[in-house]
């Protein structure tokens, strides 16, 4: 899975919101290293959604703008479980070998 993919589902995960709210806390979770583009948010939010991902809640306007509001769908929320999963499982090998030749651990 894709950094962005998973950070955005990882924003998702607390509930739902619209695009400029995702962006905000991508850039949050990733302490600032991340900074999704309008463009790309929503080419990878329409992949999300075209793989069962994610589902858009709801659609409001708002100053004559259509906002969409997205979230997680039942498939979205085991499919982050499995990648937050996978990447912990890489980064305790990682820790772990680190450890063992002398490294610094945090």
């Amino acid at each position: 899975m894709q950094e962005s993919s998973f950070l955005i589902l990882t924003a998702l995960a607390a509930g739902s919101q619209h695009g400029y709210g995702i962006i905000r806390d991508v850039e949050g979770i990733s302490g600032g290293r991340v900074r999704l583009q309008a463009g790309t948010l929503y080419t990878a939010l329409e992949r999300l959604r075209q793989d069962g991902l994610i589902e858009v809640e709801r659609e409001e306007i708002v100053d004559s703008r259509l906002r969409r509001y997205y979230r997680l769908t039942t498939d979205g929320r085991e499919r982050l479980a499995e990648e937050a999963a996978r990447l912990q499982a890489h980064a305790a090998a990682a820790l772990t070998r680190l450890d063992l030749l002398g490294g610094i651990v945090p």
